[in-house]
């Protein structure tokens, strides 16, 4: 992954262009999410182009806990509060929190590992939909709002055994769907292996909205035009 071609820097500060961010997330993530696309409206950063380059830029850390706190626009100039911190927050010049980030024990600067970590990630993270939501609201009887489908990203963490290590493969080892009236919150756990031995294990949670009775017929439309969305992109 070249990172490089996704975000703009200006001495500590960094940006993304709609069109940076809207080419990782369809090229890098796989995920063709409408808030990624360039001509939308409510257009956001997705948060894991600031996942892969918080990894870039402060090494990987065998512990490491990432909680998103905004939606990032295009063009906003943001920085780290503080890069030798265990805890630190990546902020704009009003010093408006986007994304909290916890470190705790041993730490590497391989961009390797780095790149390895986050590329395989942000491979299962962009996957969310339809490939594992759908199924789980399926289980619930609950699905989001087709008219707005919205899931926001609230966090994930990672717990590494050892960090000498470069292109581990990632297994999901459990999801759930915890469903409270209109809301929900999806929790997806995983683990990251090198051949048979797991060095790593990790957490994703996404809050939802607006859930309502599933319709399958009516979900079955939103992956329709999701997938015709990828495959237009992709010709």
């Amino acid at each position: 992954m070249k990172l490089a071609q996704y975000y703009s820097q200006n001495d500590d500060k960094f940006s993304f262009s709609r069109q940076q961010a809207s080419e990782f997330a369809k090229q890098i993530a796989g995920d063709f999410n409408p808030l990624h696309d360039i001509e939308t409206k409510k257009f956001c950063v997705p948060g894991d182009l600031l996942f892969t380059l918080a990894l870039d830029k402060l090494g990987v850390s065998k512990q490491m806990n990432f909680t998103f706190c905004g939606m990032v626009s295009d063009n906003l100039e943001l920085g780290y509060s503080d890069l030798t911190a265990p805890a630190l927050s990546v902020i704009d010049n009003n010093d408006k929190e986007y994304l909290k980030i916890e470190r705790r024990g041993e730490q590497s600067t391989d961009r390797s590992l780095a790149n390895s970590l986050a590329q395989r990630y942000v491979e299962f993270s962009g996957h969310t939909f339809p490939h594992i939501l759908v199924p789980l609201m399926e289980q619930n009887n609950v699905m989001i709002n087709p008219a707005r489908p919205l899931v926001i990203y609230e966090s994930m963490s990672i717990n590494l055994s050892r960090l000498d290590f470069v292109n581990p493969s990632l297994e999901i080892t459990h999801t759930e769907l915890e469903v409270n009236g209109k809301r929900g919150r999806a929790i997806l756990q995983f683990c990251f292996k090198v051949e048979d031995e797991i060095v790593g294990q990790g957490e994703k949670r996404m809050a939802l909205s607006g859930l309502r009775e599933f319709d399958a017929a009516i979900i079955g439309e939103v992956i329709a035009d999701y997938q015709a969305r990828k495959a237009n992109y992709e010709q």
